[in-house]
């Protein structure tokens, strides 16, 4: 098969492919241009696309012998899935490798923003330490023994998050499409409640779900109205569930407390405003960025384009 990669991945996840063609950048490179990779897909068989990477479906128009889509993420919000829907084109993506790194980077930034981590670093590095002084009533932070977990999104990563909220003596309530079974509510002695009452009740509110149009700004301007003043927000699932611009004025005017995100609405650009608030935490997008991470996430690509050429296709993380 002549698989072609978007992207430079390390290539010790992909040993399994041994005997198939792999056109992949150089990692100094690191991605092929669009009109490369134009030029690369007339003769691939498959694609290995990163969740970064954009694939316009004029982009496929010319890769006529292409059959499938080895998606390196969970998310697809960057393949044209309607066109390869209509074209016959099968498309996978990654969702068991992203389960633990991402919750472990949705805890991190919590407990960053939490006792204030970042923001004191920050402060203590500038001239004269930004007025920042030693004492026992100074630079307090939140406890978050005892306190109301809200999860939006209780599938894996959101039971993830739960698994480490309980531990960390916490009450965990959800909202989710559907009630999860009384056996997994059990385990993390979960409730399930409205959208409006996990925004009013929760002392952190946690995104952990996926896109679609009618999540679009699930986080609004009504929505943070009904948060606590305390509450603190984080986002490591898409940055469009949340309205920035709100999210911007809330903080400002303290309607919550802080907010910390790893996606933004119009990603790479992030609001003027949330880089100049102290009571925010940023990162690039980087919840599934672990070296042992993105190694798993390139085992199951290899899983599922092995799995594809032997017609094993009860085994495919299948999109489309």
């Amino acid at each position: 098969m002549n698989i072609v990669f978007t992207t430079y991945l390390p290539e010790e996840g992909f040993a399994g492919l041994q005997g198939h063609e792999l056109i992949m950048p150089r990692i100094d490179s690191g991605q092929f241009s669009q009109e490369e990779l134009r030029e690369r897909l007339r003769d691939a068989d498959i694609l290995v696309a990163t969740f970064d990477y954009a694939i316009p479906s004029i982009l496929l128009s010319e890769a006529q012998n292409l059959k499938l889509i080895s998606n390196f993420g969970s998310g697809y919000n960057n393949l044209p899935i309607e066109y390869c829907r209509e074209h016959g084109i099968r498309v996978t993506n990654t969702p068991q490798p992203v389960i633990e790194p991402t919750a472990e980077h949705a805890w991190a930034l919590l407990h960053c923003l939490a006792h204030r981590v970042s923001e004191l670093d920050r402060r203590l590095r500038l001239p004269k330490r930004d007025g920042i002084r030693f004492g026992v009533m100074q630079n307090l932070g939140t406890s978050l023994y005892g306190k109301t977990l809200g999860i939006i999104g209780m599938g894996n990563i959101g039971q993830a998050i739960a698994r480490r909220a309980v531990a960390s003596g916490m009450r965990v309530i959800y909202h989710n499409r559907h009630h999860l079974p009384v056996e997994k509510e059990s385990i993390y002695n979960a409730r399930y409640v409205s959208l409006n009452e996990l925004l009013s009740e929760s002392d952190v509110v946690s995104l952990n779900l996926p896109y679609t149009p009618e999540t679009r700004h699930i986080i609004n301007e009504a929505a943070l109205k009904m948060m606590k003043s305390t509450a603190l927000l984080i986002n490591t699932a898409r940055g469009a569930h949340v309205d920035e611009q709100a999210l911007v004025k809330a903080l400002e005017n303290e309607e919550i407390a802080g907010a910390a995100l790893d996606v933004y609405e119009n990603e790479p650009m992030i609001s003027e405003g949330l880089l100049k608030l102290n009571n925010v935490v940023l990162s690039p997008h980087i919840g599934t960025g672990t070296w042992e991470g993105r190694i798993d996430m390139c085992r199951c690509v290899t899983d599922n384009i092995l799995n594809y050429i032997n017609k094993n296709i009860h085994l495919l993380n299948s999109v489309v």
